[in-house]
């Protein structure tokens, strides 16, 4: 197969799983929409989208007001439409789901949002500038969301992203099944049209310090750095097991030469591990395995994954723990697990696996990805910030223990589900709450 021939299988495997609506599927599903008062949507939503007028607009064809609807609350509205769990959120809270079908709020979404794309337009402008400078490290959902917010209110805004691409896991992390990399590098470049100055291969610790970024006058600084990288499982053969952000970076990047096994096991049992087994699933067809040490009642992946993953026609060993990857010559042979058991909860809540004395057994692989999580983040440390339960410890106004340093996104998750939605929130309102700060100090 060419690389030509490689590429172009992977598009149409990993392409968008949901075509675009047509311009009569919008009008119909728009008119189903009773545009309810005080709208259950709107508060499941969490960046709080007016949803009921942004699908009015679509019904009147006023696409350029539907997508200003959606911006004023989410200036990442084209990557939320499609990787938001909206099964969970505003899909979920629609008063048409208990006995008809629910409202396809993400689809209208992304119509809307298309059509500005596709226009190139924005449908707001910046503030006259305040003569105020904030840096916000990391380019993530939050630090986009933050920095577009802040150059709204007119503040000069420079965003520093260690990697060569801004975008984050939307850019790297998420599968292109849910999300091209075309979208996410289109929302940061309407991060930039707003005046925000976006500086590459730039990291905190290594090109500059806070001290740098004093000298520099920067009145405040957002930190949005995410996790780190995936933790070890401490095996013999380790070394042979690939991590799962990057199998899924390397379908997203048009230099990729990524390699697809042919009987592929994929431990963990969380939303990345469930778009790893999709890779492989899907690039490689062969057997493909998820390997968890609970149930699946103790999966954190969310339902309507674990359903679409079972339709993939992916098979699942649970109560199962690896303890070795079995290899030749280098070469992935099989993966050595045993069987386990539950015990009382540990401190997730959730009952602690324990082994199955002399229960070892072999699982066939010719290729084993690990996505068991990420380590927390480890700035919080260098910069001595107060940290909860690992995470960096925010306030309500989301500033950190040093003055002036404000962080946001996955960094400072110590409750609730990390999210792409609750990562741009986050930086909306540590935004309004910077920006405060600036206005108060004349």
């Amino acid at each position: 197969m060419t690389e030509l021939q490689q590429d172009t299988r992977r598009a149409g495997a990993l392409g968008e799983l949901l075509p675009p609506l047509t311009r009569n599927e919008a009008a119909v599903e728009s008119a189903r929409c009773l545009m309810c008062y005080d709208a259950p949507c709107t508060h499941a939503c969490p960046t709080h989208i007016d949803i009921p007028k942004f699908i009015k607009k679509i019904s009147t064809e006023n696409l350029l007001g539907s997508a200003r609807a959606i911006l004023e609350s989410n200036l990442l509205g084209a990557t939320c439409a499609r990787v938001c769990p909206v099964q969970e959120l505003c899909e979920g809270a629609c008063v048409l789901g208990a006995e008809h079908k629910p409202i396809a709020i993400g689809r209208l979404q992304r119509y809307a949002m298309d059509f500005i794309y596709g226009k190139g337009t924005l449908p707001f402008h910046p503030a006259k500038g305040t003569g105020k400078k904030v840096a916000v490290i990391g380019a993530g959902p939050a630090g986009l969301s933050c920095a577009g917010e802040l150059a709204k209110r007119g503040h000069s805004v420079t965003l520093y992203e260690r990697r060569d691409l801004a975008g984050g896991l939307s850019t790297y992390g998420i599968i292109g099944l849910r999300e091209p990399v075309e979208i996410a590098l289109m929302e940061v470049g309407m991060i930039e049209k707003l005046g925000v100055k976006v500086e590459t291969g730039k990291e905190l610790g290594t090109h500059f310090t806070l001290a740098d970024l004093n000298a520099q006058n920067f009145g405040a600084v957002f930190l949005s750095v995410g996790l780190g990288a995936t933790p070890g499982l401490g095996i013999p053969g380790e070394e042979l097991i690939i991590d799962g952000l990057e199998y899924i970076e390397q379908t997203k990047l048009a230099t990729s030469k990524l390699m697809i096994g042919r009987n592929v096991v994929v431990i963990g049992a969380g939303n990345t591990a469930i778009d790893c087994a999709t890779i492989a699933k899907r690039l490689g067809g062969g057997q493909v395995t998820m390997v968890y040490r609970r149930t699946e009642h103790e999966m954190t992946a969310y339902a309507h994954e674990y359903e679409f993953i079972k339709r993939e026609g992916v098979g699942f060993s649970f109560l199962t723990q690896p303890v070795r990857v079995h290899s030749k010559n280098g070469t992935v042979e099989s993966l050595e697990c045993v069987r386990m058991e539950l015990g009382g909860s540990d401190a997730t809540g959730r009952p602690a696996p324990r082994p199955v004395p002399r229960s070892e057994f072999l699982l066939p692989a010719d290729q084993v990805v690990r996505a068991i999580g990420q380590h927390k983040p480890s700035l919080a440390s260098q910069l001595q910030l107060k940290t909860e339960k690992g995470f960096i410890q925010v306030s309500t106004e989301y500033e950190t223990s040093l003055p002036g340093i404000y962080a946001g996104g996955d960094c400072i998750r110590a409750r609730g589900a990390a999210s792409t939605v609750m990562a741009v929130q986050d930086g909306k309102l540590a935004a309004q709450a910077i920006h405060e700060r600036l206005v108060s100090r004349g």
